[in-house]
């Protein structure tokens, strides 16, 4: 099959490019969506590599293969932003499924190495489905090994009950703990206590790679992402301190939530701070009338899969991390 490559045209190409993403997202994404998340990022990259060889700041490519038609019908995105993992690229990698096992990723995937190589990087990082086994052939064929495993699950809001676990919630509030959400308590000097307990939380997730941006990118990428209103992000409070956060996403288009984040301070563990935060999760879903709450957790994260497991959430397929070494996706 002839295809052909060529730099992004936008905005024009932002519908064509989310029609070939959605083939593989759980939640679909749009061209305005694509956008907005676009205009957040550097338009110049500046990258180096430290005194251990390894790459370090920010930069990226895009590109697209396209049809005779000049349809797009794949998609290649590599980039490292200033908190990436040391010599790490990032990637996202699609062809549209009329179009796979033709060459099209192979030299998608050849062209981000060559770019990934150019800059000094050592290590390419993606995900794939885990039921897709085409995909996982065609990686492990180009030197990628499975790194770690996710699980997704989906909560169905219309059967949840939202009577489940308010003797838990009673006894909590009970001890001195509060809940609000973020838009009971606006502003910066909010935002900023917010951001410390991500800073002393995400670095405990299983798997978690590289930094944790500064305050003002993890605002952007963290905080104001798409589906951000401050009435999802809730938040457990403890003597005026910002102890615990569950932070969900509204998808307008499936009229569904996503469960992007839930983080309790290591002092506070053990107390189902995070259980009581999930459950009024739900219990905001279900006021809202959310069709559901879907959610994806890393395999060994075991306290949240738990959790999820006594709230009814039900499990879906999950993702791998793959990783390979870039001279290994080079030469093959």
């Amino acid at each position: 099959m002839d295809f052909q490559f060529r730099p992004l045209q936008l905005p024009e190409d932002y519908e064509a490019i989310a029609k070939v993403l959605n083939q593989f997202w759980s939640e679909p994404t749009t061209a305005e969506k694509l956008k907005e998340s676009d205009d957040k990022l550097y338009e110049i990259g500046r990258t180096w590599t430290d005194e251990k060889g390894l790459l370090q700041g920010y930069d990226r490519e895009r590109l697209v293969a396209t049809n005779e038609q000049g349809d797009v019908i794949g998609y290649a995105w590599s980039w490292r932003a200033p908190w990436t993992e040391p010599g790490y690229l990032c990637n996202t990698l699609v062809v549209d499924t009329k179009y796979r096992k033709q060459g099209v990723g192979h030299a998608l995937l050849q062209h981000v190495a060559q770019w990934g190589s150019s800059l000094g990087a050592a290590t390419l990082v993606s995900e794939l489905w885990d039921d897709d086994a085409d995909a996982l052939r065609f990686v492990k064929q180009r030197g990628f090994t499975i790194e770690r495993r996710s699980f997704q699950s989906v909560l169905e809001i219309a059967s949840y009950d939202d009577q489940l676990g308010l003797d838990l919630l009673l006894q909590i509030q009970s001890e001195g703990f509060r809940f609000i959400t973020l838009a009971d308590q606006p502003g910066e000097e909010s935002e900023h206590k917010l951001y410390e307990l991500y800073k002393h939380t995400l670095v405990d997730i299983p798997g978690y790679l590289g930094d944790v941006p500064d305050f003002t990118e993890w605002r952007k990428w963290y905080l104001n992402v798409d589906g951000y209103q401050p009435d999802l992000v809730l938040i457990a409070v403890h003597d005026d301190e910002f102890i615990g956060v569950t932070h969900l996403l509204y998808n307008t288009r499936t009229q569904g939530m996503y469960h992007e984040y839930t983080g309790v301070r290591k002092t506070y563990r053990g107390k189902k701070i995070g259980t009581a935060l999930k459950i009024q999760a739900a219990q905001l879903a279900k006021r809202l009338n959310a069709r559901y709450v879907r959610t994806d957790n890393d395999s060994l994260n075991k306290p949240i899969l738990s959790i999820n497991h006594r709230l009814g959430y039900k499990p879906l397929r999950g993702h791998y991390r793959i990783i390979a070494p870039l001279d290994k996706a080079l030469s093959r």
